[in-house]
């Protein structure tokens, strides 16, 4: 009766101790009992007591042999021989199953493995104990395994409760975690040391993602998953995912990598690891991946300028190795790879991992400490590979001079260039060609040295689709072109767009890796939404320019032949008086103009450029530099007003106007008619008050989205013209307009 009693409490049944199920046959009329070995019905040589107290005593041989079922099961590894001999069937065969292999699982098996190994120990040690003296049995192995009446029962419905509903990886961590707050201190050490088990595994995937950027998730239950993995949870099929992969080239893999590649998984996400821990995990894994697999390309380029600073036998030998590059890149791989993320780095970070994996409790605070110093690792070096090595700084200063037109000259002569074609509609057919001559003479008349970023800059119409480069067309070409364009549009301009066409130019900026990681489409297409809009400002600026320059010449021409012939003095003397009046108007509209070009040149974008680049001084951190970098564009577009639907649609309004006053103002040299500029000058008058208005208003001139706000308002209202037109005082529309002089003097 002892070594059954014993026997049975190591999971094995005989004669006088059974199993209830093999009993009954009937594994679900015994499910609902908790005591699933019992004494024999046919014994009755034992008292009603010591019955239930040996029944109470054998339901810890049914809680072994299942916790010891469940372990054996979850760490069974025949599916890696499996796999390797038949990898194909492998995933049907385990989505078929209900039992999927989780590496989460086999960890938690581990830690029970333990657990059960003590209470062996304790059975040998009764065992021994009833051998060797004479004492009470019951007595001695309740006594024995008291501690266990108090581990086994939640340690099974643990593992029943994981079974049935499939809980693995990081919701695992979390059932763990929650079962962890208990007021039994003996449970509390034991669940602790699942949990520690279970956590030796985070780590080992931490460690493979933060140091050598390698995802090891065989079974999705890592937080951190690629982009395919939710595509096929989501209903596309894995067929179409890959052949999209299959398409992208190196570096666009790398830059969807970063970009799309991987993403945090909610549903494997530790409620007790925050968010925003997850995203620093996410992005130090990210910028390791991009340090330690470089672009193709930026090796080839680096090597080159490696090339170039040696001397001697080292430059011919470089030299020489230029052409069969195909077995170059092996060796450059690694040293550029150590050079972008050194090996002490790496062991530096590897090394705070293994701290956090030798700790027998879970820290919280040494958990974040070390993945923010991580971050902090990794961004510091992913700056380093873009700011210093790929001369960000240079690129951000080409943008600026190209996007926002701080080379005034090149587009001030852009501009006078192209004004003859763009005084005609675009043509669908050769639109950007025929932009591209004047953009192309423009460059070869102001740039006094080779600019190296040029070639980078591409003019698109978007309305026609298609991209021509800076450097397809050729400067002897470009004279012709130019001489055979204007009657050539002249000839289809009946099947042209409106003359508005002209403000869909943009510009393209080509930008190589790693440089993709910071100007993404979504930060291009910003600055191309700001150079459209100060494009159209400058040209609005240079055609009332040219218009007063146009009159003037034409007055200097009048007086001359006054001179000469006075018969026609009084038609000359006529046509000036006519059209003095709108010359004061062409006046206020300069004025409008050139004060706000100045605010948003100078006192928005200059001062904004200031404050990125002592950003850029201050920080080395790369995901700092972004924000910075968004911030910066974010003020370009709020300060310019670009986010205000009613300001923007104002300007817009007022930079047409200023335009078809000009083209009427020619147009109507030899007409006495001025209906057409009275009406425009209506309408500039109502614009220009009600955009006043609203500047003024608390809302924008009191916040602080538009600090320098209050200097153009000043620029403007100088001499309270702007305040009295506002309120109605001289906006009114004479038969014929006859606004006050702006003494601008």
């Amino acid at each position: 009766m002892l070594h059954e009693l014993l026997l049975a409490l190591l999971g094995y049944t005989g004669d006088l101790i059974i199993d209830e199920q093999d009993h009954h046959k009937s594994s679900l009329a015994s499910e609902s009992d908790d005591r699933h070995f019992k004494l024999a019905p046919d014994i009755s040589f034992v008292e009603r007591s010591d019955r239930d107290l040996i029944e109470r005593i054998i339901t810890l041989g049914f809680y072994y042999r299942e916790l010891d079922r469940f372990a054996t099961k979850s760490r069974n590894l025949s599916w890696i021989r499996s796999a390797n001999s038949s990898p194909s069937p492998r995933e049907s065969e385990f989505s078929s199953s209900k039992a999927k292999p989780s590496v989460y699982r086999r960890a938690i098996a581990n830690g029970i493995v333990e657990i059960l190994a003590v209470y062996r120990s304790a059975v040998l040690h009764i065992e021994q104990k009833l051998l060797a003296e004479t004492v009470p049995i019951l007595a001695t192995v309740t006594q024995g395994l008291n501690k266990f009446f108090v581990l086994m029962p939640p340690l099974h419905e643990l593992v029943m409760e994981i079974e049935r509903d499939d809980i693995r990886g990081g919701q695992l961590l979390n059932l763990l975690h929650k079962r962890c707050h208990c007021g039994v201190p003996e449970l509390q050490t034991c669940i602790q040391r699942l949990l520690w088990h279970g956590h030796q595994v985070i780590y080992n995937q931490l460690a493979a993602w933060m140091v050598y950027g390698i995802l090891q998730d065989q079974h999705g239950e890592f937080f951190i998953r690629r982009q395919e993995d939710r595509d096929v949870e989501h209903g596309s099929s894995l067929p179409d995912t890959s052949e999209k992969f299959a398409r992208l080239s190196t570096d666009d893999t790398s830059l969807t990598d970063w970009h799309l590649g991987f993403h945090i998984s909610l549903d494997m996400l530790p409620e007790y690891i925050h968010m925003r821990v997850a995203e620093s995990v996410l992005f130090a894994g990210k910028a390791i991946r991009v340090l330690r697999n470089p672009s193709p390309t930026f090796r080839f380029q680096d090597d080159i300028y490696h090339q170039q600073m040696s001397r001697g036998s080292q430059k011919i030998q470089g030299f020489t190795g230029r052409f069969p590059f195909q077995k170059e890149p092996l060796i450059d791989t690694k040293l550029i790879g150590e050079e972008l993320l050194p090996q002490s780095e790496a062991d530096k970070i590897e090394a705070m991992l293994l701290d956090l994996k030798e700790s027998s409790e879970f820290h919280k605070r040494s958990f974040e400490f070390a993945v923010d110093s991580i971050r902090a690792i990794a961004a510091s070096h992913l700056w380093q590979l873009v700011v210093v090595r790929a001369d960000l700084n240079g690129h951000l200063k080409a943008l600026k001079d190209y996007f926002l037109l701080a080379k005034g000259d090149f587009f001030q002569c852009f501009l006078e260039e192209s004004r003859q074609l763009m005084r005609l509609p675009p043509r669908q057919s050769t639109a950007e060609a025929d932009l591209m001559v004047p953009f192309q003479l423009a460059a070869l008349k102001t740039f006094s040295e080779e600019d190296k970023h040029f070639s980078r800059v591409s003019l698109r119409m978007p309305s026609f689709g298609f991209t021509v480069k800076s450097s397809q067309v050729d400067a002897p070409k470009a004279k012709d072109h130019t001489d055979r364009n204007p009657s050539s549009a002249l000839s289809n301009a009946s099947s042209e767009m409106s003359l508005d066409g002209w403000d869909g130019i943009a510009l393209e900026y080509s930008v190589d890796w790693p440089l993709e990681l910071f100007f993404t489409q979504e930060v291009l297409s910003k600055y191309r939404r700001v150079f459209q809009y100060l494009l159209r400002l400058k040209r609005t600026q240079m055609e009332l320019e040219k218009s007063w320059a146009a009159v003037m010449h034409q007055d200097h021409t009048d007086f001359a032949k006054q001179r000469n012939d006075r018969v026609n003095c009084p038609v000359s003397q006529q046509r000036r008086q006519r059209f003095r009046p709108m010359w004061r108007v062409r006046e206020h509209m300069a004025f409008l103009i050139r004060n706000l070009q100045f605010y948003i040149q100078v006192d928005v974008i200059e001062s904004q450029w200031n404050v990125l680049q002592a950003h850029i001084q201050d920080s080395h951190d790369f995901t700092e530099l972004v924000a910075f970098h968004q911030e910066y564009l974010s003020a370009l577009i709020s300060q310019s007003f670009l986010d205000i639907g009613s300001v923007s649609r104002i300007l817009d309004g007022i930079m047409k106007l200023c335009l078809q006053f000009c083209w009427n103002i020619e147009n109507q040299e030899n007409s006495s008619n001025t209906s057409e500029l009275e009406h425009i000058t209506e309408e500039f008058n109502k614009k220009s008050n009600s955009l006043y208005t609203i500047l003024r208003s608390s809302r924008l001139a009191g916040s602080q989205r538009a600090p320098f706000l209050r200097r153009f308002l000043l620029r403007l209202n100088f001499n309270s013209f702007f305040e009295a037109t506002a309120r109605g005082v001289l906006n009114v529309v004479r038969p014929r307009p006859a606004i006050p002089v702006l003494n601008q003097q």
